[in-house]
């Protein structure tokens, strides 16, 4: 059966809800996970920090739109990650396939190739536009997203710096490969950013009590995002 129908059971039967909500790595997610997931993304580490099959197949769901990003960037075989074409003079983004109004989740975000002049993580509505001419800092340029450019440090929303980021002298820029954990917490309406084990603050706040998306922005051809989503973060 696939997820879906495996859910109806769930809701239905005391044993379907102790397979699915019990054992994350029982055989049921260890052969959803086999025939949702590319064997890319079983072998490789893009998912190291997702522990259970049960957060891997979530993980997938919750993964790039190929339906709702600019058409000059493709999700790549592995099913998490965003490759941009070269192509001149645009700015290219993308949004996950599910949005959050509620509750609190983490994921993280790294940068496989060149950041170019402007390389942004955040979230978005789904109003908010996934492609523009030029090289701009399309997420945070205007009041549908919230981002962080990992090029300057800048945070933006609105087609406005709001300050910078991290809030500490000399802050360290963004290294390709590193990876970041972003954090949305929708009941106190803020957005974090964590960089390894370090918490680096809450970058966002009086975020609005809308559906909001994990997205990025990227304008450097060739460059590859990757984005998996965790569930929720562990505190402390």
């Amino acid at each position: 059966l696939e997820l879906r129908e495996l859910r109806s059971c769930a809701l239905v039967c005391k044993l379907w809800h102790r397979v699915l909500h019990g054992d994350e790595n029982s055989e049921v997610w260890r052969s959803l996970a086999a025939r949702c997931l590319a064997e890319e993304a079983l072998r490789t580490d893009i998912l190291c920090n997702v522990p259970t099959y049960k957060g891997k197949v979530r993980a997938f769901h919750h993964a790039f739109s190929t339906n709702d990003c600019s058409r000059n960037v493709y999700i790549k075989k592995n099913g998490f990650t965003l490759h941009r074409n070269p192509i001149a003079q645009s700015t290219d983004g993308a949004r996950t396939k599910i949005g959050f109004s509620e509750g609190r989740h983490a994921w993280e975000v790294w940068w496989e190739g060149p950041l170019g002049t402007v390389a942004v993580i955040g979230i978005a509505t789904k109003r908010a536009a996934m492609q523009c001419q030029g090289y701009v800092a399309l997420l945070g340029s205007d009041d549908q997203s919230w981002g962080w450019n990992l090029v300057d440090n800048n945070l933006l929303h609105n087609g406005e710096v709001n300050g910078s980021f991290p809030q500490c002298n000399n802050a360290p820029k963004y290294q390709i490969g590193e990876r970041i954990r972003v954090i949305l917490d929708m009941e106190d309406k803020t957005l974090a950013f964590e960089r390894g084990y370090e918490f680096l603050g809450v970058a966002f706040r009086g975020l609005p009590k809308v559906c909001l998306y994990p997205a990025v922005s990227a304008v450097y051809g060739n460059t590859e995002v990757t984005l998996v989503y965790l569930g929720k973060p562990l505190d402390g």
